[in-house]
C-alpha cells in the first residue's frame, strides 16, 4: 500500500509546505470591492456578506464608508439598477419597492429609484398578459388567472384590470 504523505513531507501536488504559494489574506475594502465589480450591493447586504465572512464589525463599518466616499458603493446607484432590471424582468413598482425596502433603502431613496424608471407599467403589465395567456382575454376564468399573476408580480389593482380587462362586476 503507497500512502501519499510518506514521501518526505511533501503535501498534496507533490510541493513542500514552504514551496506552496502563499495566499494573501485580504482586507475588508478588497473583499468589498471584489464583491462590488461583479454587481451593484446595496450598503446593507454588502455589510451583510462582509460579516457573515467572519470580519469584525468596525471593520466592516469603515470599509464600506471608504467605498461609498470614493464612489464604489451608492444606494442611489444600486436602487434605480434594481428598478431596470426587475421592470424588465416584468415585476410591477409594488414588488419593486417592497424589494427595495428590503435592503434597508429610505423612502426618499426608493422614491426617486422608482421615478427614474422611464417604462410604462401598464404597458408592461399588458405584454406579460399577451405573453403569458395570449391576445384574447374573453373567458373570465382566464381573466382572473391573468390579473391573479400581474397580482402575484406586484401590479396595482387599476393597472390590472386595465391590462386583463377585468371587471369585478362581470
Amino acid at each position: 500500500m503507497h500512502d501519499d504523505h510518506a514521501d518526505g513531507g511533501e503535501g498534496e501536488g507533490g510541493r513542500s509546505p514552504a514551496k506552496r504559494k502563499r495566499v494573501r489574506e485580504q482586507s475588508p475594502t478588497q473583499r468589498a470591492l471584489g464583491l462590488l465589480v461583479r454587481r451593484e450591493h446595496s450598503r446593507k447586504e454588502l455589510t451583510r456578506k462582509l460579516s457573515a465572512r467572519g470580519l469584525e464589525s468596525n471593520e466592516v463599518a469603515a470599509a464600506v464608508d471608504r467605498l461609498a466616499r470614493e464612489g464604489w458603493q451608492d444606494d442611489a446607484r444600486f436602487a434605480e439598477g434594481l428598478v431596470r432590471s426587475r421592470a424588465n424582468s416584468g415585476y410591477g413598482p409594488i414588488r419593486i419597492r417592497a424589494e427595495l425596502a428590503t435592503h434597508g433603502l429610505d423612502r426618499e431613496l426608493i422614491a426617486r429609484a422608482m421615478d427614474s424608471h422611464e417604462g410604462d407599467w401598464g404597458q408592461i403589465a399588458q405584454d406579460l398578459v399577451r405573453r403569458r395567456f395570449g391576445a384574447s382575454m374573453d373567458d373570465l376564468a382566464a381573466r382572473r388567472k391573468a390579473a391573479d399573476f400581474l397580482l402575484r408580480r406586484g401590479f396595482d389593482s387599476s393597472t390590472i384590470r386595465s391590462a386583463t380587462r377585468f371587471d369585478p362586476d362581470d
